[in-house]
């Protein structure tokens, strides 16, 4: 697989991570022990990225805030979409221009 391949794979399994994290604490805030979970993203060596789910000291959550990082995770995860398709694209000229 190709490097542009695996680093939007990457993008967007975090990127749908990062929004089922701010679903729960959505869906949560009303709970009084609930702890706050994050996605927190690394960058990879060989590319792409990886996201691993943080408990959050603080209890309950923001409607604002989670709103603002659903509204960012599907973004970051159309971009990385928008990538995927791209590269698949490209890909696909390249066999037909070998063909």
């Amino acid at each position: 697989m190709s490097i542009g391949l695996s680093t939007a794979l990457s993008g967007l399994s975090v990127a749908s991570e990062r929004l089922r994290a701010s679903a729960s604490n959505t869906a949560n805030s009303g709970v009084s022990d609930f702890r706050r979970q994050q996605i927190e993203s690394q960058t990879l060596e060989a590319g792409g990225v990886k996201g691993q789910l943080k408990q959050v000291n603080s209890v309950g959550s923001s409607p604002e805030a989670e709103m603002a990082t659903q509204k960012s995770a599907t973004y970051a995860f159309v971009a990385n979409l928008r990538v995927l398709q791209t590269q698949l694209q490209a890909s696909g000229t390249l066999l037909d221009i070998h063909a």
